[in-house]
């Protein structure tokens, strides 16, 4: 299992390739991209021409003294269209993209979430799920962001500037385009050292709040173990705690954004100061009309808008790209378990299992299974059992393909795993886990879980074979009572039953019963162990238990130690043989004698 750190996907530079590998979203929607762009266009030309127009109504009143004539009311009525028009193509501009940037969101999020199940299993056991769920939140987010604004703002702005420029170049005096091209680059200049100053800040208080969610989900997952111990006000310090150390990095960030407003603010009210005295200067020289100062002035409010976004973007963007890469960094996690170039699906005759001289670590320095080999025929049940730590559990997860094995083979039928396809090799097998996890729905959603759509008559047939139909039509709700979070509204034995019926609707031709009574009471295991007896009789069964009375009637019992077989026979044998499994035999009936 690989051990992770908050800081993780956080550290070095941001990857600007992040923003290249989304222009393929871009071209499943062309013709919606390119309308998008003209309604784009035909906004920015209407903005960028409203100053001129008002230039002509103030220099027309200039000069003409009768208010009611017609080419004022129709310079009047056109610099009203052109504000509409800026506005209106605006707002369609990004109604006809919204699609584009809403499905591309859909797209990387469902990439994310195929590649998460895709990753080994050691990945989920170290995983936070709390700050996991915040980066994919904000790293989708980030994504709409950057489809929307790169598209139609960064270049659009850009080229405002530059139309403005162009327009004050050949109407004025070159120091005019030469001050608003000076603004422009100090204030990039100046927004861009800024930001990157405080993308620290913006990354530790990222932190802060995966830490502070990570520890609220923990807890309130763990609400029993809570209450058991009394614990809550531990867990309020704990969270208060995480939230001081956000709240601490949340202000760094305001107090740095602040100080970017700021020298933004400077920069661009010294740039429309001095283009206003240097008007004014040519207006008292009569070298300028009123209205050519009234729209320098114009243009200079409308540059200092798209400026000042120009900067609010560039930011976001930052911000955005921060919480990208970490949304692209679970992408690149590694898939460790993964098919083989030439994997074909697995082709079953019969469903014998084979381990030949198995290794398996889950750390370098700790193996835990020592050359391993038996054989399960086809329609037969091997039973392993042993002590805690003697890795039981973990051949049935080699054999599912949780993990690959670090030395030797697992076939079915002859075919090694890791030249099948998963799907096909998971369909093959069903398991009845030791520690049931129930999702939060009905008891009927998550028995269909095992053949999604079957039928209510295959529901209830299971339900019986489980010895649950009585408990189910009993409930107020039937198959519609919900289970709440993880299942916690029913009782260990409940939920076994459930985990039990599911794997009997799957219907799967090798079975995996991981300790799968070890949460029933003795009547109800009695009556679950015939009906897995039925189901076992049909289908190749490892069944790892640690009650040997459960598995007394397994055509082969394996004793497992440190990961080595130590012994193996039916049940008689290895009593007879008077070895580990014959103590372990006497050791619970002693138990039992003296729990009665």
């Amino acid at each position: 299992m690989r051990p992770r750190s908050d800081s993780q996907y956080a550290g070095g530079p941001v990857n600007w390739r992040i923003i290249t590998s989304l222009i393929p979203y871009l071209s499943e929607f062309r013709g919606r991209v390119a309308l998008a762009m003209a309604f784009l266009l035909v906004a920015k030309l209407a903005g960028v021409a409203i100053p001129w127009a008002l230039k002509l109504i103030v220099e027309h009143f200039e000069r003409a003294g009768d208010a009611l004539a017609v080419v004022p009311v129709v310079l009047l009525a056109g610099y009203g269209l052109l504000r509409f028009s800026s506005v209106f193509f605006s707002e369609l501009r990004d109604a006809v993209f919204a699609r584009v940037a809403e499905r591309a969101m859909r797209r990387i999020s469902l990439r994310v979430f195929e590649h998460l199940h895709r990753l080994d299993l050691g990945f989920h056991l170290a995983r936070r799920t709390g700050g996991l769920a915040r980066d994919i939140e904000r790293g989708t987010s980030g994504i709409s962001f950057l489809m929307r604004f790169m598209v139609f703002n960064i270049l659009p702005t850009l080229v405002e500037i530059g139309l403005i420029a162009a327009i004050l170049l050949i109407n004025f005096s070159p120091l005019y385009a030469l001050t608003v091209l000076g603004a422009v680059i100090l204030y990039g200049a100046f927004s861009i050292w800024c930001t990157e100053w405080r993308n620290r800040f913006v990354r530790e208080s990222n932190q802060m709040d995966n830490r502070s969610n990570t520890r609220a989900v923990d807890s309130l997952l763990n609400y029993e173990t809570v209450k058991y111990f009394g614990n809550e006000r531990f867990e309020a310090d704990q969270y208060d705690r995480n939230l001081a150390g956000w709240e601490a990095a949340r202000m760094k960030n305001r107090l740095s954004l602040a100080a970017l407003n700021s020298g933004q603010a400077l920069i661009i009210a010294g740039s429309v100061t001095l283009m206003m005295f240097m008007a004014a200067g040519q207006v008292s020289a009569g070298e300028m009309t009123l209205g050519e100062l009234v729209m320098i002035n114009a243009y200079m409010i409308q540059l200092f808008v798209p400026l000042n976004f120009l900067g609010f973007i560039y930011r976001e963007i930052r911000e955005a790209l921060t919480n990208i890469e970490r949304l692209f960094g679970l992408l690149g996690e590694p898939q460790k378990v993964a098919d083989a170039p030439d994997a074909e699906p697995l082709r079953l005759t019969g469903g014998s299992v084979s381990f030949s001289q198995v290794r398996h670590a889950y750390h370098s320095e700790r193996t835990i299974l020592h050359d391993v080999s038996f054989d399960i025929p086809a329609g037969q049940t091997l039973a392993v059992v042993g002590p805690s730590g003697a890795g039981k559990s973990t051949l049935a997860r080699l054999l599912f393909r949780f993990y690959d094995v670090d030395g030797g083979s697992i076939r079915i039928d002859g075919q090694d795993l890791r030249a099948v396809t998963q799907d096909s090799l998971r369909r093959a097998i069903g398991v009845v886990p030791q520690d049931t996890v129930l999702f939060n729905d009905t008891i009927g959603y998550n028995i269909a879980y095992g053949s999604p759509g079957a039928s209510q008559d295959d529901i209830w047939r299971v339900l019986r074979l489980a010895q649950l139909e009585d408990f189910v039509r009993r409930l107020p709700e039937g198959l519609e009572t919900q289970v709440g979070e993880r299942g916690l509204k029913l009782s260990g034995g409940e939920k076994q039953r459930i985990a039990i019926a599911r794997v009997l609707l799957k219907d799967p031709p090798i079975l995996i019963l991981d300790e799968a009574t070890s949460s029933l009471d003795s009547h109800a295991e009695r009556l679950i162990l015939d009906a897995l007896n039925v189901v076992a009789r049909k289908r190749t069964t490892l069944a790892i238990a640690h009650r040997l009375s459960t598995i007394v009637h397994a055509e082969r019992i394996l004793v497992l130690d440190q990961g080595r077989v130590v012994e193996q026979g039916s049940h008689a044998e290895l009593l007879a043989a008077g070895g580990a499994y014959s103590r372990l035999w006497a050791d619970q009936q002693r138990d039992d004698t003296h729990a009665q």
